[in-house]
């Protein structure tokens, strides 16, 4: 019988690794309570503190680009006109 390789959400690693931080518990305690080899708590603690920084780093690059709104507002009408258009010949068409 073959094992599957196990993988864990992102949230869950940064549950483990604060666990670990707060070091109110041991590791094998956080490996038997969270079924992880105390090894990989260990990797993912230190993995969180390295990239800890960049949480707070301002990224200019991620953010959403700047709509044009005039565009957006004439592509709404064009659509309400669509859509008043096909309700009254609907209507005509007895539907």
């Amino acid at each position: 019988m073959k094992k599957t390789r196990r993988k864990f959400s992102s949230a869950f690693k940064a549950k483990v690794a604060i666990e670990a931080l707060k070091e109110r518990e041991t590791l094998a305690e956080l490996s038997k309570r969270f079924e992880v080899h105390p090894n990989v708590i260990r990797k993912w603690k230190q993995e969180f503190i390295e990239h800890s920084a960049e949480v707070f780093e301002k990224k200019k690059k991620d953010t959403e680009p700047e709509m044009d709104v005039d565009k957006l507002y004439s592509k709404i009408g064009k659509l309400e006109i669509e859509n008043d258009f096909l309700k009254k010949n609907l209507r005509k068409i007895g539907l």
